[in-house]
């Protein structure tokens, strides 16, 4: 099992780059459970996650410079599966999400993209498309210890190379 240490940024699935305020310990019944206290990067709110759930959660370590890289390349120039039917591509991008690693999450976001570029969006696909576009932003800034608006430069000179683009934040 992971463990991260107070002040670590960490990515909490589904909501982003979070730090680690504090770890405490609440008695539940006969037993103590020890507790993450997050604080997410783009509400500035808190979550508790229980130490137990962390694994499930898929709570996990910032990504690494490398595997950054190899997302970035992913942007500008690989292929993206897409399902015709709504229901069947939003099953699967929610899934991704869910997921957590920034390439699902950077697939979700291409795809999105694409489907944007032929028709509008769904309210949902529109969140959706939001939530991944500052997910990859604030990961890419704190991996690269670079201010969110050259993170997004950078996210969108990698997708330009695929003819597209950001869309502006909702």
């Amino acid at each position: 099992m992971m463990t991260f240490q107070v002040g670590e940024k960490v990515v909490y699935p589904n909501h982003g780059v979070a730090t680690i305020e504090n770890i405490s310990s609440r008695a539940f019944a006969d037993r103590f459970e020890r507790f993450y206290l997050l604080r997410l990067t783009y509400n500035s709110l808190t979550v508790m996650v229980p130490f137990s759930h962390a694994q499930e959660l898929r709570l996990r370590k910032v990504t690494r410079n490398g595997d950054v890289a190899r997302v970035m390349s992913f942007l500008s120039e690989g292929r993206c599966r897409r399902y015709q039917d709504w229901k069947d591509r939003f099953k699967e991008n929610t899934e991704k999400m869910r997921d957590g690693s920034l390439l699902a999450v950077a697939e979700v976001l291409k795809s999105l993209l694409i489907l944007q570029a032929q028709k509008p969006l769904s309210f949902r696909e529109k969140k959706m498309l939001d939530r991944a576009r500052h997910m990859v932003i604030t990961e890419l800034s704190t991996s690269r210890g670079l201010p969110e608006p050259e993170a997004a430069q950078a996210l969108d000179q990698a997708l330009a190379k695929a003819r597209l683009h950001l869309p502006e934040p909702l």
